[in-house]
C-alpha cells in the first residue's frame, strides 16, 4: 500500500515538474516587432524599394477590392462616396484626403517622414493605375476570389511598407497621434477613427459590403503574420525567436544553466532521477 501511494505521489510529482518545466517555454514573450522610424541613411538601397514596393501593392489592392463590388475597406468607402459625388477620381481623392489628415497632424505634434509622403504619392498613382487595368464586369466567381485575394495582397503590402520603418502614413499617423494626446489606446482610436469614415463613405453612397467586414477580420491578422518576416532590423535589435522555442539564455534553454529536461534539471529527485547529484 505505501509503495503504491509513493508511486502515484511520485507519478503526480513528475506531472507538476514537467508542467512547471515546459510552462516557461510557452509563457515566454517573444520581444516586440520593431517598427519605428529609422533613419533614412540606414541601407537605403535595401529599404526604399521595399517601401515603393508596398505602398504600390497597398494602391493596387484598393483599386482592386473596388472592382468586387463586393464592399471595401472603410477609407474606400470614404474615397468611392466622393468620388460619385466631386469630378476627382479615386487615386486623386485618396491623395488629397492623405494631404488633408496630415494638416490635422499640427496639433497633435505629429512629424512626417519619407515614407508618409510617399504614401500620399505612391498610393494615389498605383489605385488609379489597378483601376484602370482591371476590368469592371468579370462574374461573381471572379470577383469572389478577387476580394480573398486583395485582402491578403493588403495585409502583406501593409507588413512590406511598415516593415520598410521610413515612417507611417498619414492614416496611420493620425491614429498614433491622437492615441498619444488622449491616452486612449490604439485598438480603441483606430476604431472610432475607421467607424466614423465608414459612416461618413456610407452616407454619400459609398458601397459596404461582405468585403469590407472580411477586410476589418482578416487584414490585423494577415499582416502581423508576415510582418516579422519583412521587417528591417538594425544590428542592435534582437532576432525572433522561432515560435515554442524558448531563446537562448530563457527557462528552459540549456544556456540558462540546465538542459531544460525534467529529469535531470539541477538534480532534483524525480521518478526518473530518485537520486541528486552531489
Amino acid at each position: 500500500m505505501e509503495r503504491e501511494t509513493t508511486g502515484r505521489g511520485w507519478r503526480g510529482l513528475g506531472r507538476r515538474r514537467n508542467g512547471a518545466a515546459g510552462a516557461p517555454s510557452r509563457r515566454t514573450r517573444r520581444p516586440p516587432i520593431p517598427v519605428s522610424y529609422v533613419p533614412l541613411g540606414e541601407h537605403p538601397v535595401r529599404r526604399f524599394p521595399q517601401l515603393l514596393l508596398g505602398l504600390a501593392l497597398y494602391g493596387f489592392s484598393l483599386s482592386a477590392m473596388v472592382r468586387t463590388s463586393l464592399g471595401v475597406n472603410p477609407w474606400s468607402v470614404l474615397y468611392e462616396g466622393l468620388e460619385l459625388r466631386t469630378p476627382l477620381s479615386f487615386g486623386m481623392i485618396s491623395g488629397v484626403l492623405g494631404v488633408l489628415v496630415l494638416l490635422l497632424w499640427i496639433p497633435l505634434k505629429q512629424k512626417p517622414t519619407l515614407g508618409t509622403f510617399a504614401n500620399i504619392l505612391v498610393v494615389a498613382s498605383s489605385a488609379d493605375l489597378g483601376l484602370l487595368l482591371i476590368p469592371a464586369d468579370l462574374g461573381l466567381p471572379a470577383r469572389v476570389a478577387l476580394l480573398v485575394g486583395c485582402v491578403v495582397l493588403n495585409g502583406l503590402s501593409v507588413a512590406i511598407y511598415v516593415g520598410a520603418r521610413f515612417g507611417p502614413g498619414p492614416r496611420d499617423g493620425l491614429m498614433t497621434g491622437v492615441a498619444a494626446v488622449t491616452g486612449w489606446s490604439l485598438r480603441l482610436v483606430r476604431t472610432l477613427i475607421e467607424l466614423t469614415v465608414l459612416g461618413i463613405g456610407w452616407v454619400l453612397g459609398g458601397s459596404v459590403g461582405v468585403g469590407t467586414v472580411l477586410y476589418a477580420l482578416l487584414v490585423g491578422p494577415v499582416t502581423q503574420f508576415f510582418l516579422p518576416h519583412l521587417v528591417y532590423r538594425r544590428a542592435s535589435e534582437p532576432a525572433l525567436a522561432a515560435p515554442g522555442r524558448p531563446r537562448a539564455g530563457g527557462p528552459g534553454h540549456p544556456r540558462a544553466g540546465g538542459s531544460g529536461d525534467p529529469r535531470t534539471e539541477h538534480g532534483t529527485p524525480t521518478p526518473h532521477n530518485p537520486t541528486p547529484r552531489q
